[in-house]
């Protein structure tokens, strides 16, 4: 008999299920004795995990959202059907709502109830004796504790309960704790300040941490590529000819090698995306990222988007990848909104910086102020973004009357390093196992393509059709190469050999539409995956359409303001 199989037979399987927010990944932190693999902040567990221990195997849920038709909640729900044995996670501030909604669903099963946040409730004999009612009506113990600070005591006497669990007898309760406790209001929720207090704090950090990655990048750059330039210069001359192009295939002046543009790819968008989780860890964890959502909540509501799903947009700026995943935690009505949002309008750390980069080249070839240009180029693309979501969002997301995407203020609290080290890490584990993956086979592919002078041909094929967008033929290249990776925009810097230098409306023009007409082949293998085939094709089509649109405005007017 194997090992994994003596595991499954000495260990206890577990399910542990709750709602959003209510301390489940961290709980499993202290029981296992191990870190959880995901953030504990609202909708962010986006998949069933397994801690295996020497007595238990516990499974953590996403966040159940009865309110809701996410991705998550399915998930749960689905998980919660082939188990037996269950830690039922309920809040203690609203702990008769989550027992009304989740008993139903667990009822004669095996199991207990931990209630968290017990911190927030005014201990005393009343709230012990509302408990006890509650444990014997239900059949199964009630264990309250602070999740953040789980005692060894608590740990042991959960473990106990688990070993002798009883079964769930009642789905409804006659009896209730009879207490409700919400948080104070704070700046956030002012009718005025709130919403500008929410964008500052939503805007800000994202530019710094986007230039502070791109400076730290420009001084990784030079100093990776003088390390690898012994190593291109050997498989140059050594090695077979179908290996070199597929690791340093330099055509047209264009490195499209594994060798080539790997490394780089780590320079440029590993520091963003690693400053990115820890900003948006620091929110998450301390439940800043719901207040500012609420607060901005009923002004992304009319482009189709609920307050909860305006982190996951921005996460974009990091890396689609992990942004596109994470939008299983969003309700039904707005989750192809958010998933639009985050391919049409979320630049990611790869084509941020390509695109700055060559706004202030030509910036400064033409004697201008290199911040302008690119100030232009975010407010366009911030503004086409919302028509665009305001034309193609469903109704139902719109609806102020829609309740399932209606956020709910959390309580705030201190973050805590595990937190933060638990985000960034899951961002770090997507991003090297499912972005570079895809991104390593584009690079194979692009590679091939080149070599084929397939590339070639396309570009010359849409070549007369640049005129259209008032661009020269030779932008071409640049637009076909960044729907296949955004790095491409590159080419449009005059020194860089690519474009035939352009005017500054002409820049401008050309980086946007390379931006914005496809998302990259990354984003778009991982939109296929996680919703299907046809519905992806839908949203290339729709976005090229709108980018064309878009574009061509951009085109012709862009010479009044430049």
């Amino acid at each position: 008999m194997s090992k994994s199989t003596l595991t499954e037979v000495a260990c206890q399987t577990v399910l542990v299920v709750g709602k959003e927010s209510t301390g489940k990944s961290t709980l499993i932190s202290s029981l296992a004795g191990m870190p959880a693999s995901i953030a504990n902040f609202r909708g962010s567990t986006v998949a069933v995990e397994r801690y295996e221990t020497d007595q238990f195997v516990f499974v953590d849920t996403p966040g159940i959202f009865r309110q809701s038709d996410t991705e998550t909640t399915r998930r749960a729900l689905e998980a919660l059907e082939e188990h037996e044995t269950i830690v039922l996670v309920a809040q203690a501030t609203q702990l008769d709502e989550d027992l009304s909604e989740l008993l139903p669903m667990v009822r004669g099963k095996q199991g207990i109830v931990v209630v968290t946040y017990w911190d927030k409730v005014q201990p005393g004999e009343a709230a012990m004796e509302a408990l006890e009612r509650l444990a014997r009506e239900s059949g199964v113990p009630f264990i309250a504790v602070d999740g953040r600070s789980l005692q060894p005591n608590q740990v042991c006497q959960i473990k106990d309960a688990l070993q002798a669990s009883t079964e769930f007898a009642a789905s409804h309760l006659t009896s209730r704790a009879g207490w409700r406790i919400e948080p104070k209001p704070g700046i956030l929720e002012h009718r005025v300040l709130g919403p500008v207090l929410a964008t500052a704090l939503l805007v800000l950090p994202a530019l710094a941490t986007i230039f502070g990655a791109n400076e730290l990048a420009n001084v990784l750059h030079p100093i990776v590529e003088t390390w690898l330039e012994p190593v291109v210069a050997t498989i140059q001359s050594t090695w077979p000819a179908w290996l070199r192009i597929l690791f340093t295939n330099k055509t047209d002046g264009f490195s499209y090698g594994l060798l080539d543009m790997g490394p780089f790819l780590l320079v440029w968008a590993l520091p963003t995306v690693m400053l990115f989780s820890l900003i948006l860890g620091v929110y998450k964890t301390t439940g800043l990222v719901e207040r500012i959502n609420i607060a901005l909540h009923p002004y992304v509501r009319h482009v189709g988007l609920s307050g909860r799903d305006i982190v996951r947009v921005m996460m974009g700026f990091g890396c689609n990848v992990p942004a596109v995943v994470s939008t299983r935690a969003c309700s039904g009505c707005s989750r192809g909104t958010a998933i639009a949002a985050i391919a049409f309008g979320a630049a990611c750390s790869y084509q941020l910086p390509a695109t700055l980069a060559v706004l202030s080249s030509v910036s400064v070839r033409l004697g201008h102020n290199p911040a302008v240009l690119s100030l232009v180029y975010l407010l366009y693309l911030f503004l086409t973004t919302l028509l665009y979501l305001r034309l193609t969002s469903p109704r139902s997301g719109r609806d102020a009357l829609n309740i399932l995407m209606t956020p709910r203020r959390p309580f705030m609290q201190w973050p805590s390093a595990g937190a933060l080290w638990r985000e960034a890490r899951t961002t770090m584990q997507q991003f090297f196992w499912q972005a570079m993956p895809i991104f390593a086979l584009i690079c194979v592919i692009a590679s091939l393509l080149a070599n084929a002078g397939v590339l070639d041909v396309m570009s010359s094929a849409i070549g007369p059709i640049m005129a259209v967008f008032n661009l020269p033929a030779d932008a071409s290249l640049p637009v076909v190469l960044a729907s296949i990776r955004k790095d491409g925009i590159f080419l449009f810097a005059g020194e860089e050999g690519g474009a035939t230098p352009m005017t500054a409306a002409q820049t401008l023009t050309a980086v946007y539409l390379a931006g914005v007409l496809l998302p990259c082949l990354v984003t778009a293998l991982t939109i296929a995956r996680e919703t299907d085939w046809q519905k992806t094709a839908l949203l290339l089509v729709r976005q090229a359409a709108f980018a064309v649109g878009f574009s061509l405005v951009l085109a012709w007017g862009a010479w009044w303001v430049l």
